[in-house]
């Protein structure tokens, strides 16, 4: 694992223990603020490790927004940091495995949460290769990275307005023009 990218994911884990810790009304809000800075870090490196983080971290929010009462806090704060020491000793395979076993700890929080959770992962999934996307990253490789097919991604680029937000279009013969000086 990148050495800054380490970092940005101990600051990030250390953020959500902090926001956990708090069990304030906006925590989900503040959440997926996280999830976003993470996925800056994916569209850099491309790393599952980050991609991971900001999926997890979605998650989350999405479950805190909607059965906040039934989420054991402290067993999630727990967990993350038994992350945040394997980070800070270098041991990544524990560190990964842990992140596993958080994930499958959400599935598991409620049998009307478990009907879901799944939903709510891939959408977070999607939603990530969407923010991939808007940092320039292709289809192709953001599905890769997410795990994803290109059908499901696309399928939501579809739907979003992003695009919409590109600056002005340049006309045909400028872009033209460029091409031919491309060949001088």
């Amino acid at each position: 694992m990148y050495e800054i990218v380490k970092k940005d994911i101990l600051a990030v884990l250390s953020e959500l223990a902090g926001i956990l810790k708090s069990k304030e009304e906006i925590d989900a809000m503040r959440i997926k603020q996280l999830s976003n800075h993470v996925i800056h870090n994916a569209s850099i490196f491309q790393d599952e490790d980050s991609v991971s983080i900001a999926i997890l971290i979605y998650s989350l929010s999405k479950i805190i927004e909607r059965k906040q009462e039934n989420l054991n806090y402290r067993q999630i704060l727990d967990m993350i940091n038994s992350c945040i020491s394997y980070l800070q000793s270098n041991q990544d395979d524990s560190f990964r495995k842990s992140i596993k076993n958080i994930f499958n700890f959400v599935r598991t929080v409620d049998k009307k949460l478990k009907l879901y959770i799944h939903e709510v992962i891939n959408q977070a999934q999607v939603k990530k290769g969407c923010k991939l996307c808007e940092h320039g990253i292709s289809v192709a490789r953001a599905a890769e990275v997410l795990g994803i097919s290109q059908w499901e991604l696309m399928n939501y680029l579809g739907q979003t307005t992003f695009i919409d937000k590109i600056s002005e279009p340049f006309n045909v013969s400028y872009r033209l023009k460029i091409a031919r000086g491309l060949f001088l």
